[in-house]
């Protein structure tokens, strides 16, 4: 089964918004869950979880929290540190902040000499290096390439906007190394994908329809079986009676051809029923159905019914004859799982595996030559139809002639024998003809339901597999980063500009078009494609780059660049719409905008209980807004003396 492909084919409902459908949300993933009266250790450990995921004002809160309740460990006096200056310039910190950075060490002493603590000893040199402009560093930047991979590279990413001097164009060669080897690493192409796949409902199919029978086929088949058997014996006593061999004869002749014929009849009304039935569900212009309306359930698998078949046309097949040859298959899918789960309260995307299953099995069957082969299968054999043919035969002639016989014999009761005989027989024989066919008809659904059943069974193992090494969100906002750092030396090398010549630096991340998106229970929303605007500001102004990630690849797009002066910003904000969407906007003293959705409309279903607010702040947190925000609202409002005041400062 491949995997899905983002798209900008939208496959909403008739009724429902191009553009904003819901997002998947990993209510199962307990990455962020953490609980008021959680003890320390918990609220560390999911504090540096969202530090990971690039929250890093949830992350102090948290581990505050923690050291708060006498929780000091090595670990704590490593994360802290990085908590409180990640994503953030030593201006943007208040002077109760800064206080306490410094004074760290009082209250965060180290413990034991484990690598956890000589990561500590780096950070804090690095803190005191950043404050004394021309130190030698190059014993410093040795023990920091020293340290484990994993926190020099912890290290890198959170303290890279925070230190400044000396170090900068260092600290930044090291951050570039460890970005290029970082940003394709842990199987990034083949496992983005799966974080925006939703946990998948277990497969459900459609129960058969129990047997139906109306009172009044019963009462026939009872009636017309207590008339026409006593009459068709009364028959054969007056055969023996009269002393009429060769009528007799011909009378246990009529009874065997007629269990033959019945037994054969129905095995051949059977077979030529549901193959009618089958080739009506298959054909171009099935009968509409009664007991399944096409609702908006029904038209979403219908859309990705279509989607998915459009995308696996066979070989040598032309796409629209395909989907005009396969309309009533798919018709009979979508009946069939829109039954399976239309009152289940499970979403389309939850067994959209399902869906793209059941066109692979068409596919597959088609290209194996097996699509229409149930009509081989039901074609009735020969031997059945002479059975059915010759027994009817010797019912008819031997049952003729044996009434002959019995009226011969004695007319005035052998008439009446043969009257019930006849008409009671055909009402019994057509009655009882509908029950064996309708207890058939469910036999062979129920065969073919539990086939189907096993078939996605397999399937759904398959799936779950393929997921397993589904990324965490960690590893998401690690790729990100990395995303970030790879445009910002794009955009150094085009302008041919050093770290250090740089003053700030900001991003603006938006979910581009309406790509995939999906978040963890508590987490960031995570894009499948992004709309990312990088802000340079030097002595010469505001240089701004832009580009398209496509975030699976690790790939960027369509970049365009604009520069502009610090006197041409004239307003930056970020607006909040009612329905909790965030959109980002820069005004330009020329009258240009740039604007970009930072958040979307929240329309997924509230099944986690969650406060749409704490989504939203998580997620800009992420994003870097408040960061971004201190330096366009600082150029807008000053200028250069902003850059000035900001370059000073530090």
């Amino acid at each position: 089964m491949t995997p899905p492909q983002d798209t900008t084919t939208n496959v909403a409902a008739d009724d429902a918004q191009v553009g904003v459908q819901a997002g998947v949300v990993h209510g199962d993933v307990y990455y962020y869950a953490v609980a008021p009266d959680s003890p320390p250790e918990k609220k560390f450990e999911i504090g540096v979880h969202f530090l990971e995921g690039g929250a890093a004002g949830r992350a102090l809160r948290l581990i505050d929290e923690a050291r708060a309740s006498n929780y000091v460990t090595n670990r704590v006096c490593f994360y802290w540190p990085l908590a409180m200056v990640s994503g953030r310039t030593r201006r943007e910190l208040s002077a109760q902040e800064a206080a306490r950075l410094r004074d760290s060490d009082r209250f965060l002493p180290l413990t034991g000499d484990d690598f956890w603590a000589d990561g500590v000893r780096v950070i804090r040199r690095l803190l005191g290096a950043a404050e004394k402009p021309g130190a030698d560093v190059r014993l410093l930047m040795a023990e920091l390439d020293e340290l484990r991979p994993t926190h020099r590279t912890t290290i890198l990413r959170h303290m890279g906007l925070f230190l400044d001097g000396s170090i900068k164009d260092q600290l930044w060669h090291l951050t570039l190394r460890d970005a290029r080897e970082q940003q394709k690493a842990g199987n990034r192409e083949n496992r983005v994908w799966k974080f925006f796949e939703p946990e998948p409902a277990t497969p459900q199919v459609r129960q058969p329809e129990q047997p139906t029978v109306p009172v009044a086929t019963w009462l026939k088949a009872v009636a017309g079986t207590l008339v026409s058997v006593p009459a068709t014996v009364h028959i054969g006593l007056l055969l023996v009676q009269g002393g009429r061999v060769s009528a007799l004869l011909a009378y246990l002749v009529s009874i065997s051809g007629g269990w033959l014929a019945a037994r054969a009849g129905l095995e051949w009304c059977f077979r030529s029923g549901r193959r009618k039935a089958t080739d009506e569900a298959y054909g171009l212009t099935p009968r509409p159905r009664t007991d399944t309306s096409p609702d908006r359930f029904a038209r979403r698998i219908d859309n990705r019914l279509v989607y998915y078949l459009a995308k696996y046309v066979p070989d040598g097949m032309d796409r629209e004859v395909w989907l005009t040859w396969t309309a009533g298959i798919r018709r009979r899918i979508r009946d069939e799982i829109a039954d399976a789960y239309r009152d289940t309260g499970i979403k389309v995307e939850a067994f959209n595996w399902l869906i793209r299953h059941r066109v692979d099995e068409v596919v597959r069957r088609w290209r194996g030559g097996t699509l229409w082969s149930y009509r081989q299968e039901l074609a009735t054999p020969p031997p059945t139809m002479a059975t059915a043919m010759l027994g009817a035969m010797a019912f008819a002639a031997g049952g003729a002639w044996a009434a002959g016989g019995a009226m011969q014999t004695n007319w005035p009761t052998g008439i009446p024998s043969v009257v019930l005989a006849v008409a009671a027989g055909w009402i019994a024989v057509s009655a009882w003809l509908r029950i064996a066919l309708e207890r058939r008809r469910y036999r062979a659904d129920e065969s073919d339901s539990k086939e189907v059943s096993a078939e996605c069974d397999k399937a759904y193992i398959r799936w779950k597999k393929r997921l397993a090494d589904k990324p965490d969100d960690g590893e998401m906002a690690t790729w990100l980063d990395c995303d970030r750092k790879m445009l910002l030396d794009e955009a150094l090398r085009h302008y041919r500009l050093k770290m250090s010549d740089v003053v700030a630096y900001a991003f603006i991340e938006a979910r581009s078009g309406s790509a995939t998106r999906a978040r963890v229970k508590g987490g960031p929303w995570r894009y499948r494609k992004y709309d990312m605007k990088i802000f340079i500001i030097t002595a010469d102004g505001v240089r701004q780059c832009n580009a398209k990630l496509d975030f699976e690849a690790g790939t960027f797009h369509d970049r365009n660049r604009l520069n502009y002066r610090f006197e041409a910003v004239t307003a930056v904000h970020v607006q909040q719409a009612d329905d909790n969407s965030h959109t980002f906007e820069l005004s330009l003293i020329d009258g240009q905008k740039f604007t970009a959705q930072m958040i979307g409309p929240e329309l997924e279903e509230q099944q986690q209980p969650e406060d749409p607010k704490d989504v939203s702040e998580v997620s800009l947190d992420a994003a870097g807004l408040r960061h971004t925000l201190h330096v366009l609202e600082g150029v807008a409002a000053e200028g250069k003396a902003w850059m000035t005041r900001e370059r000073g400062g530090r």
